[in-house]
């Protein structure tokens, strides 16, 4: 066999691959619905056509982002009435989550936001501490440090009662707060998962995915959520480091809320064991209690049909007519999302974006310059606050709050499993612009730097990772 004929059958053989490689990405694109920033499209397609025999395997163990999930949610009965036909951007925000099929407003009281770590450390203490029955925390990093072994000890200690403790910890988040004595707490009766630990997990396609939600769920009934891991430096600080603890934002709330988040738990649980998925919920008593007002659970990521986040954000600002204030402390978005917050600006919409001058995450930083020098240049004002700040909410109109786990950059908008609460009663929501504004008083504009030709080319290099920041 000459090496004319060896070398066309390798050529139709490597053509073969590369057909087989592409044909598998347009068909899980498609079928799966696969919404991904166009860098990465483009990096996927290049990679598959040049270096085809390591990019497939490596596509199918990281490029696939939805994975099919039956939810089931405790639902409100027929009888309640809490929606009103009222043309608001609170209606018409809670309409688009009925037709993503997220779980329906329901009731919640006694809402606390934490003014600081301190306070959000004592809420969780109590919380813990209090339990009759169940104790259903969720986090993405559980760090073997002063707090962290303060809370696993106090888990422990509730598992050894008889209470049910169930802790979801992410599989990259497990190794990032340290080597967390796991073990001894799965020995103390804490039933213990981890949510597609990279190097144990059979879902094959979607080991890049990761799971940012941060709830503590007692008794089914009072929740405890928001932007802080369970790690010194969200909360008081650690006493042996030099730089103060971070600015972050968590709340607490009871009643049918706190219900359906627990359900979402469930869900979440299921997915990491691998195990049946839980009952259908029944319906949530629609009678109002006193002083209750009204909330959405607006889970995202993978589980989702929809980009449920991202099209109430992106709505919700093309509809906007006041006000966008946001605090976030990492500011990557796609085109739609910033075009969005650009044109609310033009219109004449009051828009702020509050975040930290040097975040923990330093491509993000590098990463965030032509989006902020976009919104500015619309009459956006963009504030730097000289901490770090790892808060995430966004209040539009003073008709919705969103606060809870999810940064406005492209990862936890299409990759990550992340979770918001939307609050659509006017005092609850003051409360939260309240701190935001709290935070801004403390805050430099942000001044645009001269942009060059080196500047401008490393941007954009930057903004090819975009969609992994």
């Amino acid at each position: 066999m000459t090496y004319e004929t060896l070398l066309g059958r390798w050529l139709t053989l490597h053509g073969l691959f590369v057909m087989l490689g592409l044909s598998i990405y347009v068909v899980t694109s498609h079928t799966l619905h696969l919404r991904r920033h166009p860098s990465a499209s483009i990096a996927w397609v290049v990679a598959l056509v040049l270096l085809p025999y390591a990019t497939l395997p490596l596509y199918l163990m990281f490029g696939i982002r939805k994975v099919k999930s039956a939810r089931s949610f405790a639902r409100i009965s027929e009888s309640a009435t809490h929606n009103s036909d009222a043309d608001t951007l609170a209606t018409r925000t809670q309409q688009l989550a009925a037709v993503m099929a997220l779980p329906v407003a329901s009731p919640y009281h006694q809402l606390n936001i934490h003014e600081d770590g301190t306070q959000a450390l004592q809420v969780l203490r109590s919380m813990i501490d209090g339990a009759v029955h169940t104790i259903e925390l969720s986090t993405f990093v559980f760090a073997n440090d002063g707090l962290g072994n303060e809370l696993a000890s106090r888990l422990k200690r509730r598992a050894r009662e008889g209470i049910k403790v169930r802790l979801m910890v992410d599989g990259i988040g497990a190794y990032l707060g340290g080597l967390t004595d796991f073990r001894s707490l799965s020995d103390a009766g804490v039933q213990v998962v981890f949510f597609v630990p990279p190097l144990r997990s059979s879902l094959r396609g979607r080991t890049n995915l990761r799971n940012h939600r941060k709830m503590v769920v007692a008794d089914d009934e009072w929740l405890w959520c928001g932007g802080r891991n369970l790690a010194a430096e969200y909360f008081e600080g650690d006493a042996t480091s030099v730089n103060p603890p971070w600015i972050d934002l968590s709340f607490d709330l009871h009643g049918a809320l706190a219900l359906q988040t627990r359900q979402q738990f469930e869900l979440d649980w299921a997915f990491a064991t691998r195990g049946s998925l839980p009952d259908a919920a029944p319906p949530i008593n629609p009678e109002p209690m006193p002083g209750s007002a009204i909330g959405q659970l607006v889970a995202s990521g993978p589980d989702q049909t929809d980009d449920t986040l991202y099209t109430i954000l992106v709505s919700a600002f093309f509809n906007s007519r006041k006000r966008i204030l946001v605090v976030t402390p990492y500011f990557v978005p796609n085109t739609t999302l910033l075009m969005s917050m650009a044109l609310a600006a033009r219109r004449g919409v009051r828009v702020d974006l509050v975040m930290p001058k040097k975040s923990n995450h330093l491509l993000a930083d590098l990463s965030r310059h032509r989006a902020l020098r976009e919104l500015t240049s619309a009459g956006a004002h963009v504030w730097f606050l000289p901490r770090m700040m790892h808060a995430k909410a966004v209040v539009i109109d003073d008709e919705i709050a969103l606060a809870g786990t999810a940064n406005l950059d492209e990862r936890s908008l299409f990759l990550n499993y992340e979770m918001m609460v939307a609050f659509y009663e006017q005092t609850a929501v003051r409360r939260f612009s309240g701190w935001i504004e709290r935070q801004q008083a403390a805050a430099l504009p942000y001044r645009v730097k001269p942009l060059n030709f080196w500047r401008e080319i490393a941007e954009g290099m930057f903004l090819w990772l975009a969609f992994q920041l």
